[in-house]
């Protein structure tokens, strides 16, 4: 069944950054999705093995991962799902006719682990990294299971309460590494959804998310998409630039020969 779109979800991210599908990916691309984490998980856990390490980058074992940007290694159809109708029917509501996937991001929160990220704008970050890049893109924030405040589920700032629709300056945090861009007292409202859920969030949109106090592990999976190539001063792009819209019509993927995931 095709996603739809409604006027007032439309309505409701132009007004304050955000809205929620509840149950839009189907139970089949649930569980692709979560075995290609599992798979990833061994994989990173594998490469520590190797070196002798528990960390990784931004990856502890046991504790947190952050798998990115892999999605050419994925033996599912991962592809069919970063550059299916779900997402052009999101990008087509949102940032309109022209869309490239740039960021898709595994993230996980291991059981009973007390991580948390501090209040931030996507393109905060985006902006620490590219000085004097504005232009904004949007977030799917892929609920791979049941979200609760208590498994460290994200908050949201509606624009009108955050105060600002622009993209600001963060500051460091010096014992987290995070970027921080709000210290305010609004709590933001907490996203309580079912798994299969996706949150559909602008990148100037502050959200945070709390530790996962829970006994099982909390998954999503993070992708981002921009209107155009985002690209260093020197014009590499930077993270990915791979069409999923041209013209609002789904864009050709490239046939990889023997690769499953290829379509």
């Amino acid at each position: 069944m095709a996603l739809t779109i409604s006027a007032q979800q439309r309505q409701q991210f132009a007004q304050e950054g955000y809205f929620i599908l509840e149950r839009a990916i189907g139970d089949a691309e649930l569980a692709l999705l979560r075995g290609e984490l599992d798979r990833f998980i061994a994989a990173t856990e594998a490469a520590m093995d190797a070196t002798g390490a528990d960390v990784q980058g931004l990856n502890h074992r046991g504790k947190r991962y952050f798998i990115g940007n892999r999605h050419a290694e994925a033996e599912g159809r991962l592809d069919g799902f970063l550059f299916g109708e779900t997402a052009a029917a999101i990008c087509r509501a949102t940032i309109g006719d022209e869309a490239y996937l740039f960021v898709e991001q595994f993230v996980v929160k291991m059981a009973d682990v007390g991580l948390k990220f501090a209040w931030h704008q996507d393109s905060g970050y985006l902006k620490h990294n590219l000085p004097g890049y504005t232009r904004t893109y949007v977030t799917l924030w892929c609920a791979l299971d049941d979200m609760s405040e208590e498994n460290g589920t994200i908050s949201v700032l509606p624009f009108s309460r955050a105060g600002t629709r622009d993209v600001i300056d963060h500051l460091m945090d010096p014992e987290l590494n995070d970027l921080v861009g709000y210290f305010g007292d609004d709590p933001g409202d907490p996203v309580i959804v079912p798994a299969g859920s996706i949150a559909v969030f602008s990148s100037a949109l502050l959200h945070r998310s709390g530790p996962n106090r829970t006994s099982r592990p909390r998954r999503s999976y993070v992708v981002q998409y921009s209107p155009e190539p985002i690209r260093r001063p020197n014009g590499r792009v930077f993270e990915l630039a791979e069409p999923l819209l041209v013209g609002g019509r789904l864009a050709p993927r490239p046939i990889t020969a023997g690769k499953p995931g290829g379509s």
